[in-house]
């Protein structure tokens, strides 16, 4: 045979010869100059009108054994035969159907010329019955409004054919491919499946099929997870299928791809409790064994395919109902099987449907005859006459109209499509075992009891079952740090009532005391936001959790502020008193320390109340990789973890770590520049120096820690509170462990016998002037706060006091007592060390620091004189003990009138430089631990 030609159109190009002419024949039969016979067919109504009349058919389909789809023919003509004896038998006809078989060979051009040869040289044909291979149906069907004539198939069941615009005269009794889409609709409902994957063979019938289910899926609310089709190797888009974790999957592919698939299948672990494939179920028996060209056994095979479910429409009803024959389904199979073992055929599982066709035959030539009939009744003139258009019609109307119980069930068409019933199969131990069946008109499935048989437990999920779990705090390990946190609470606490109930003592309010309290208030804000960081969405609601994470953020920075910055204050205050040695008397007083530390906390606020005006932290969810069930279920566990977020959350975070960076350096610069004033009650420089360096190396490790663990909430949570638990103890125990401890063992160890030392390089005119303070104590903290400051004014004061000490001294000179001398090297410390050792509340105070001085010396030398010295030099008198008495009488008074006024004693206006320091009210009621020590005089 020649190659069909590719000039034509439509289905003439299947003609190896004459395209143009038999379109014309088939489609304009007017035209049809060869075909005298049909045009006179045309004027031949009587048939209608007469009884026993023999009514032809045309019978097409495939007779040659070697056509392809043979097979099915040769079992239909029995089951015609049989229809047509039982239609003759229930006499309720008066007339005969004569069938006529015209061979199409499977073939386009065998078909067409095969139906063109009924057409011009066979009978008049009332229908067509038949139409097995779909490309021959096609095309003869799309050309049947043309000859007015109705194609009623029992075996064609390509979607295409749904097509009523283009197919109007056709109809069949076998229900379409698409027909099971209705049903695998249905069949995932009950099993509650809404998420599916489909596996199509790129060919147009499997095409047709899947494009109607998309549709139906689509109106069923059943998500398609992945639609893959393929050509020839499907394991690339089985896998697939497995990475877009489908479960359901519904195939689309003959059986000699089918046991490819299933070979991917088993190579890719796709079988088993998890998966469910439903295929469909017009396959040859024992499909796997005939078509296997994979390198899978037919073990792997059959256990791959274990459990599969096929969808097919029922060659025979289930219901043991007479119908329209007056025999059940199964006492006609009985004699369809005796007719086959006559003629020696196998059977075809369409020959149902071409039974109950014949007599959807039978049923629309007796309506229609019996609607000609009444009309021409009713025809007064009694010349009434039809055309073939209008009997066409009439048939076309009657065939819509058909329902009615045969072998198959009802028997009933919407839109020239058969409502029919589909079955499901599932393959179970190496054979397909009937599980339920769907019927189209009632919409109804109905499932065998216990015989559906799943590899799991239960059905398989259309999905991998996934359960959120919030990766949330270790309760115990919330417990374990709360208690600790709790600990260091009660420390801070009892630090608290220390420093209150020991306000008033000296060296409690030489440190501050309301600092201090400011300080262990902000270690307590740090550890109670330690318990907000240990709630999340476990414990909390998420609005509550979103509320929790702006309040966190405000107790710790907070806290951090409150306890640092009073420390800083603090040392401010040394340095501003010690380091500013040119300035006037300056007084720092409590309050002055609590608006610096407000300040601070301001900035804070600002801050805070800009960031939750502008951006806002918000709750936020973190998923992650799905893992598998650590005790083996089905199904999936996806983490999840809440965070406190927003927008610009770096920008935000920079800002606060910018600011207070520049807090804790500014803390580090005063460590360092008081880290000489070594005065235990004021200056913590030290201990502050270690808090700033402990708490600096902290943070930046639990920062870093805390980001790199972020996926790990024990562990974050873990670094976070272990971070401020040790930064706030260790501040706090630098503070005030070293007070207790001084305050247990020698209340007066930090504030008696204790030299201050402070040195500092002065500019070049002062740099030879250097002063060494051995001892400082004050009554109070403002009275101590202005030492420094008159320190400067009081070493000029002591320049001018060397002058009049000077002029004092001439003047002793004069005086003429007669005492003898004393060896000036036995006083070598009379004139270079001035020693005020105690004040005390008696009158005689001056008097018994002098007589503590010389007592120290042995009286003896007192009284021996050198009598070669005797007659020396009233010069000479001046180191004698009486004029050393005198000259101490004077100066005394002039330092306690110069230095006490800026450490707490006598003021300036106070009694006259030689006046003695005993009358002043001042110094009487000075305490006996305030002692000051001036050398270098």
């Amino acid at each position: 045979m020649a190659p069909a030609r590719r000039d034509c159109s439509g289905w003439e190009m299947f003609l190896p010869t004459g395209c143009m002419l038999l379109s014309v024949l088939l489609f304009h039969p007017a035209l049809a100059k060869v075909c005298n016979d049909r045009t006179k067919h045309g004027q031949d109504n009587s048939w209608f009108a007469r009884d026993g009349e023999n009514l032809p058919i045309m019978v097409l389909m495939p007779m040659n054994e070697s056509a392809l789809m043979s097979s099915i023919s040769q079992g239909i003509e029995p089951a015609v035969q049989l229809a047509i004896q039982h239609i003759r038998e229930s006499r309720k006809y008066s007339f005969s159907l004569i069938t006529k078989i015209y061979d199409t060979e499977c073939d386009n051009a065998k078909g067409l010329r095969a139906f063109f040869d009924a057409i011009c040289y066979g009978p008049k044909h009332l229908m067509i019955f038949g139409g097995v291979c779909p490309s021959v149906t096609s095309i003869i069907a799309e050309s049947l409004e043309g000859w007015n004539l109705v194609q009623l198939s029992f075996a064609a069941t390509t979607p295409v054919l749904a097509d009523k615009k283009k197919y109007p005269n056709f109809f069949r009794t076998v229900p379409s491919d698409n027909a099971v889409n209705p049903a695998v609709v249905k069949f995932l409902n009950y099993y509650n499946w809404t998420r599916v994957g489909t596996l199509t063979q790129d060919v147009q019938r499997f095409s047709e099929v899947r494009n109607d289910l998309t549709n139906e899926l689509e109106k069923a609310d059943i998500q398609i997870a992945d639609t893959e089709s393929f050509s020839n190797d499907p394991c690339v888009n089985v896998k697939k299928l497995k990475d877009n974790d489908v479960r359901i999957i519904i195939g689309q592919f003959d059986e000699n791809l089918a046991s490819k698939v299933f070979c991917c299948a088993y190579n890719l672990n796709m079988f088993g409790s998890k998966y469910q494939w439903i295929i469909p179920g017009w396959y040859q028996g024992n499909w796997w064994e005939q078509a296997n060209t994979t390198n899978c056994t037919t073990k792997k095979l059959l256990t791959a395919m274990e459990g599969y479910i096929s969808v097919d429409f029922e060659p025979l009803s289930a219901r043991q109902i007479k119908g329209i024959s007056g025999r059940t389904p199964k006492e006609y199979e009985r004699e369809y099987s005796r007719e086959l073992q006559q003629k020696g055929v196998e059977a075809s599982k369409f020959h149902g449907f071409a039974y109950d066709g014949i007599w959807v035959i039978a049923k629309t030539f007796f309506r229609v005859m019996e609607l000609l009939r009444i009309k021409q009744r009713q025809n007064v003139y009694h010349n009434f006459t039809v055309d073939d258009r209008e009997v066409g019609k009439m048939v076309l109307d009657v065939m819509n109209e058909t329902n009615f119980y045969g072998v198959t069930g009802q028997v009933m068409f919407r839109n020239g499509e058969r409502m029919g019933t589909i079955k499901f199969n599932q393959f179970q131990e190496g054979q397909e075992v009937k599980v339920g069946e769907y019927n189209a008109i009632a919409d109804v499935l109905d499932l065998i009891n216990n015989s559906i048989r799943f590899q799991g437990v239960e059905p398989p999920k259309d999905r991998t079952i996934v359960h959120q779990q919030r990766r949330q705090i270790n309760v115990p390990l919330y417990s374990i740090l709360s208690t600790i946190t709790i600990l260091g609470m009660l420390m801070a606490g009892a630090f608290l009532f220390f420093n209150i109930k020991n306000r008033n003592h000296r060296l409690i309010k030489m440190s501050s005391p309301y600092m201090n309290n400011l300080i262990i208030l902000g270690g307590m804000l740090s550890y109670a936001s330690i318990f907000l960081f240990g709630l999340d969405g476990g414990f909390v609601s998420d609005k509550v959790f979103e509320t929790l994470c702006t309040v966190r953020t405000w107790i710790l920075i907070v806290g951090y502020t409150t306890a640092f910055g009073a420390m800083f204050a603090k040392t401010w205050r040394v340095h501003a008193i010690f380091k500013n040695v040119k300035m006037k008397k300056k007084i720092i007083k409590d309050q002055k320390l609590l608006i610096i530390v407000g300040g601070m906390l301001l900035i804070d606020l600002c801050i805070l109340i800009c960031w939750q005006i502008v951006d806002p932290l918000k709750r936020t969810v973190e998923e992650y990789s799905l893992e598998a069930d650590p005790q083996g279920r089905d199904i999936a566990i996806l983490p999840f973890l809440e965070h406190c977020e927003n927008t610009h959350m770096t920008i935000w975070l920079g800002i606060v770590y910018a600011y207070k960076g520049l807090l804790m350096l500014f803390g580090c610069f005063l460590a360092w520049e008081t880290r000489n004033v070594s005065i235990p009650a004021l200056n913590d420089s030290k201990y502050i120096g270690m808090s700033v360096y402990n708490v600096g190396i902290m943070c930046i490790i639990g920062a870093a820690v805390s980001f790199l663990t972020r996926d790990q909430p024990n562990v974050q949570f873990c670094i976070v509170a272990l971070v401020i638990i040790f930064c706030s103890t260790i501040t706090l125990c630098l503070v005030f462990v070293p007070k207790f401890i001084t305050m247990r063992t020698n209340p007066d160890a930090a504030t008696q016998n204790r030299r201050l030392k402070f040195t500092q390089n002065q500019k070049k005119e002062d740099s030879k002037t250097s002063t060494s303070v051995t001892s400082v104590n004050q009554a109070n903290t403002s009275r101590l706060d202005g030492l420094q400051t008159d320190n400067h004014r009081l070493r000029m004061r002591i320049t001018e006091l060397d002058k009049e000490l000077e002029e004092v001294t001439m003047q002793l000179q004069d005086t003429p007592e007669k005492t003898p001398y004393i060896k000036q090297n036995h006083y070598p410390d009379a004139n270079n060390i001035l020693s005020i050792r105690n004040f005390t509340d008696g009158k005689d105070g001056e008097k018994s620091i002098l007589k503590n001085h010389l007592e120290q010396k042995p009286q003896a030398q007192w009284g021996s004189m050198d009598p070669s010295r005797i007659n020396r030099g009233p010069l000479e008198d001046i180191n004698s003990p009486e004029h050393i008495q005198r000259r101490l009488s004077l100066q005394l008074p002039i330092l306690h009138h110069a230095y006490l006024p800026s450490i707490g004693g006598v003021d300036a206006s106070c009694t006259s430089p030689n006046g003695s320091p005993g009358s002043s009210p001042r110094h009487r009621h000075m305490p006996p631990s305030y002692r000051v020590m001036v050398s270098g005089l």
